[in-house]
């Protein structure tokens, strides 16, 4: 009877996603493409019963939830900064080939899932990918919580969709990422017991065109 049913929805497509150029807590809008994706994933939510709609307080997260809220007669969306992507610190705004050139050995501890490396600051102190994974996940809970029996929209960014994903199937935080995570996706969990459970995975059938896999 308490169980909170939460869609967890990564936000539609940004210019910076199209490149592979890392974005983070830099605030980047939806582009054409995006703004596509968030009106089909809010046709295809219409006849949801959403009771709550949470984003992130990044404007191409909260761009495609007011896509949502709007077909709900313009339902409040609430935002979250503990729902924002991972902060890379210098790494962001830059392509993932740069990175590479310019920070080998910094690149090479994220790829290698060095959960405890931090990115060299920027214009924001980075967040180690464990520091990340317990903010995400808990504002995950602590919505799930003020929410029983009720259902949540929650509209976020690749990296917290992950953290879900690993928390919610019990998986290592150091192990390869075997999952893809899509712009404008719906992901189905549940939330009782004061335990995270994955009911469904990717859905990306509304939007008609394969979407991107990328984690920024």
């Amino acid at each position: 009877m308490n169980t909170t049913n939460i869609l967890l929805i990564r936000h539609g497509e940004t210019a910076w996603n199209a490149v592979r150029r890392l974005q983070g807590h830099t605030d980047i809008a939806l582009n054409a493409e995006g703004e596509r994706q968030a009106g089909a994933l809010a046709r295809a939510l219409a006849a949801e019963s959403i009771d709550v709609i949470v984003s992130s307080d990044l404007q191409r997260a909260r761009q495609t939830a007011q896509a949502v809220a709007d077909q709900y007669g313009g339902a409040t969306v609430h935002t979250d900064a503990n729902l924002r992507e991972r902060c890379y610190g210098v790494f962001e705004g830059m392509l993932y080939a740069d990175v590479e050139r310019q920070y080998p050995a910094d690149f090479a501890l994220w790829q290698a899932r060095d959960i405890d490396a931090v990115m060299p600051p920027g214009e924001r102190v980075a967040e180690s990918f464990r520091q990340f994974y317990a903010r995400a996940t808990s504002a995950i809970r602590e919505w799930a919580e003020r929410h029983p029996g009720q259902t949540i929209a929650v509209v976020a960014h690749g990296g917290v969709l992950e953290c879900a994903y690993r928390e919610a199937v019990g998986m290592q935080l150091d192990s390869p990422r075997d999952f893809q995570v899509k712009n404008a996706s719906i992901n189905r969990f549940t939330f009782s017991d004061a335990k995270l459970a994955l009911t469904s995975w990717g859905g990306v059938e509304h939007l008609g065109l394969a979407a991107m896999d990328d984690v920024t």
